[in-house]
């Protein structure tokens, strides 16, 4: 198949490597926004994968929200692109992809696959507002356009048949893990004698971090690293870091918490296995990508039992699952794995075997081709194929 992928906003690490995989027995384009003046406008990954960098705005970082205004420009050029080479399938990523692709799109007859990463029903926004409203608006639209959406779990499979996404069109397909680069060996950050917990994931309120502060008094002597928050230099970063600040002295253990700021994903994993445990606590979880990473580097992971944690860690098997805020029940099973090793090492290798067995990218591009199948009415035909191979 020729597949289009479409992330107006930025290429999470995942897509390429998705790509990277599809290319063996597919041709893939993906195009995104051109965010840097340095971008080429054309780059090959690997045979049979080429990203295109498209001029939309100003060649900077902006934030999601601000794309608007810049896609209609988007998806003039990709109809332009497509009109002479049309996809066989067109997977959009998140609510810009998806209005980009179906402008692009318009009149080509070509399938549209929708993966929304995180919907705008579930952001953490206290308050909502119009904002937020006229996005849920625009995902419910988009939603009932595509001919199918991917939802990472079984929770945002649900969330989106309240949408209003017909069920028979919703495919899961969870986030998948790279085991090439988060596996049990490898480099790690040096560390001291004290246990170490790392959390990662984003400092807002309701990312979990405040609660592994607020646990942190009631596990004597370990330390806690907390990665997360945006580049240094955005306007919100220092608030939400000074905040944390704030809430580590008020409990007392400022002397144990380590505040990284932006980790690049390239040394997750070596953050992720110099750790004891790691944690991943926010209220909402669309993909659960940190456990699987965590669970991938054969990392005991305490996770918040929501989302895709549900489905990807097996509590007390590959992991540990705890209600959100509660620090309190934190700090106990955090002790807990903290003084025995031998179920910390059974939860690592445990948790290893399933980050590859169910979650590698291979197999991950497999169930995506299904559904691109299944779409393009490629099933079908090879439905048909069959029965006349097993008839003559």
């Amino acid at each position: 198949m020729n597949i289009a992928i479409v992330s107006v906003h930025e290429l999470s690490a995942d897509i390429p490597a998705i790509a990277r995989e599809l290319s063996g027995s597919h041709r893939v384009t993906v195009y995104t926004r051109r965010n840097s003046p340095d971008r080429k406008s054309r780059v090959k990954v690997t045979t049979g994968v080429t990203i295109e960098y498209l001029d939309a705005g100003p060649a900077e970082r902006l934030p999601e929200s601000e794309l608007m205004p810049h896609i209609s420009a988007f998806s003039a050029q990709l109809a332009q692109r497509w009109g002479k080479d049309r996809p066989d399938v067109v997977h959009a990523h998140s609510w810009t992809g998806g209005l980009a692709a179906v402008a692009g799109a318009d009149g080509l007859d070509v399938p549209i696959i929708q993966t929304f990463h995180q919907l705008g029903s579930s952001r953490i926004q206290p308050g909502g507002g119009r904002e937020q409203a006229a996005r849920v608006r625009l995902e419910r639209a988009i939603g009932r356009r595509a001919d199918a959406v991917i939802a990472s779990c079984v929770d945002e499979g649900e969330e989106l048949i309240r949408l209003g996404v017909p069920r028979k069109n919703i495919a899961v397909v969870p986030h998948g893990v790279d085991t090439e680069r988060f596996r049990r060996q490898g480099p790690s950050l040096t560390r001291g004698e004290r246990p170490r917990l790392a959390h990662v994931g984003h400092i807002t309120r309701g990312g979990g971090a405040h609660t592994a502060i607020r646990a942190l008094e009631g596990i004597p002597g370990a330390e806690l690293l907390i990665a997360g928050g945006p580049v240094a230099g955005a306007p919100d970063t220092e608030k939400d870091l000074e905040r944390l600040r704030l809430l580590a002295k008020e409990v007392g253990v400022e002397d144990r918490v380590t505040l990284l700021g932006h980790v690049p994903h390239n040394s997750i994993a070596k953050l992720m296995r110099s750790a004891d445990v790691v944690l991943s606590l926010p209220i909402a979880v669309p993909n659960g990508k940190v456990a699987l990473e965590a669970m991938a580097c054969g990392v005991p992971v305490i996770a918040t039992a929501v989302g895709a944690h549900l489905d990807s860690v097996v509590d007390g098997v590959t992991g540990m699952l705890v209600r959100p805020a509660d620090a309190a029940l934190l700090a106990r099973r955090t002790r807990l794995l903290l003084g025995d090793l031998t179920r910390r090492t059974a939860l690592g290798f445990a948790g290893a075997d399933r980050a590859g067995s169910r979650y590698s990218m291979e197999r991950i591009s497999r169930e995506l081709v299904r559904v691109y199948d299944n779409v393009t009415g490629r099933t079908q035909l090879v439905e048909a194929e069959a029965e006349e191979v097993e008839a003559a």
